[in-house]
Order: C-alpha cells, then sequence, then structure tokens
C-alpha cells in the first residue's frame, strides 16, 4: 500500500511539474494572441484614421456580483476622448469574455468575444458568424448602433437565440455591466 500511494505521488509530481513546464511555454503566446484580439477589435470598433488607444491604468478592475470588469480601453481622437472598450467576463450559459466598443455619447460600436464556452449547438451561436437572426444579423451585429442607455432585455431590447435565453440573458448582463464601467469612466451617466 505504502509503495502504490509512493508511485502516485511521483506520477502526479511529474505530471505537475510537466504541467507547470508547458504553461511556462504557451501563456506568453496567449497573453499574445489575446491582446492581438483585443488590437483588432478596437481597430474594428473606432476604423477612422487618427484614433489612438489607451489602456486605463487608474481604473480597478472590479466585480458587480459574478460579472468582472477586467479592464478599459479609451479611444482618443485628436487627444478628445471618444469612447472606449470595456473587456468583462462573467457567466453565460458557461462563461464568457467580451469586448465592447461604445462612443462617449453611449452608441454601441461593436461586440467581441475574446471567450465563449456554452454549450454547442445553441449558446455557441452567439459568436457564430455564420449563424443570422430573422433580421439578418449576426447575434454579436445585432448590438452596433444600439444605445446603451436603451438597456439590454432580451426580446425587448434585442433578439435573443431561440434555445439559448440562458445565454442570451447572460451576454446582456456582460453587455450592461461594460457599458455601465465606460459610462461612469468617461464622464457621462447612463440614465
Amino acid at each position: 500500500m505504502i509503495k502504490l500511494g509512493i508511485i502516485l505521488a511521483v506520477y502526479a509530481a511529474v505530471s505537475c511539474t510537466v504541467l507547470a513546464v508547458v504553461n511556462n511555454f504557451t501563456a506568453p503566446k496567449i497573453a499574445l494572441n489575446q491582446e492581438n484580439k483585443v488590437n483588432s477589435a478596437m481597430k474594428a470598433f473606432f476604423p477612422e484614421e487618427g484614433f489612438t488607444f489607451e489602456s486605463v491604468t487608474d481604473y480597478e478592475p472590479k466585480a458587480v456580483g459574478s460579472v468582472k470588469i477586467e479592464s478599459l480601453i479609451i479611444a482618443k481622437k485628436d487627444g478628445q476622448v471618444a469612447g472606449g472598450a470595456a473587456q468583462v467576463n462573467g457567466p453565460t450559459y458557461d462563461q464568457g469574455t467580451i469586448l465592447v466598443g461604445m462612443d462617449k455619447d453611449g452608441v454601441i460600436k461593436g461586440l467581441k468575444f475574446l471567450k465563449l464556452t456554452d454549450s454547442p449547438g445553441f449558446g455557441l451561436k452567439a459568436n457564430d458568424p455564420t449563424f443570422t437572426l430573422p433580421s439578418g444579423k449576426t447575434f454579436y451585429g445585432q448590438f452596433e448602433g444600439k444605445n446603451a442607455k436603451d438597456g439590454f432585455t432580451a426580446g425587448e431590447t434585442f433578439d435573443a437565440i431561440s434555445g439559448a435565453t440562458i445565454s442570451s440573458v447572460g451576454i446582456a448582463g456582460l453587455l450592461k455591466e461594460g457599458t455601465d464601467a465606460l459610462f461612469r469612466y468617461i464622464g457621462g451617466d447612463n440614465e
């Protein structure tokens, strides 16, 4: 019995060591890929010439319930704040991380999924560029041009995905918290 315990402990130690080594090699590449996704999304949100993007360093990432505002990025044109984006993580059906872009007036410039682990076939339709709603838009595409001041209520202010209502409502929660954080930081209010 002791021999089996020692063998199991050795296997566990070796496995942990291998995982740590693999993590050290892959973590920087994963972070770089994530940064590239964010930069690409910011350029898509604010495609006009002359925009600069600054990560907000004086914003303390915070959680609102189980939703976490991970970071804010401000978009400036000619030195003036024109809008920004919030990276938000929280529960959908499973878990999601989005980047929502908004101008200073509260108009959504776009929504980009950085991670979505909802159920295949239903919840993942939120991030599927081939899935369209009856309006002809993708789920994430329907938010572009909407005013965040109108709120995010499934079936009222936006079309939910049939069969994935929990995912749709979860994403609406992420959008609300992200746009609220941007309103607070940029200086406008969302009332």
